[in-house]
């Protein structure tokens, strides 16, 4: 019963987690504006880690179920989804905290 609220969770989830990979570092680049966005990450964070603690969690916890290898494999999709939201992480906070960044929006 445990696994399966697990994966109801990781379903509902899974917008949001989609919402939080797509999501641009920089909204003028994806525009097509070169301009420095000085807003900060926190468009990006706002729902990326809410996301990937949900996400590693969830694979932290069906790794540990050794009884099935559908849970391995689902552990492995949730291990994807959080290495791909954790780019967008390290994208969105690069760019906030560049070298360019850190002069134009002081």
């Amino acid at each position: 019963m445990r696994r399966m609220a697990l994966y109801i969770l990781l379903i509902i989830g899974l917008p949001f987690a989609i919402l939080a990979v797509i999501l641009p570092a920089n909204s003028y680049k994806a525009q097509g504006i070169t301009a420095l966005d000085c807003d900060g990450p926190m468009s990006v964070l706002i729902i990326a880690i809410p996301v990937l603690l949900l996400y590693a969690g969830g694979m932290i916890l069906l790794y540990r179920d050794k009884s099935r290898r559908f849970h391995r494999i689902a552990a492995l999709c949730c291990l994807f989804v959080s290495l791909a939201i954790g780019w967008n992480v390290i994208a969105a906070v690069r760019e906030a905290y560049g070298d360019a960044s850190i002069e134009a929006c002081a």
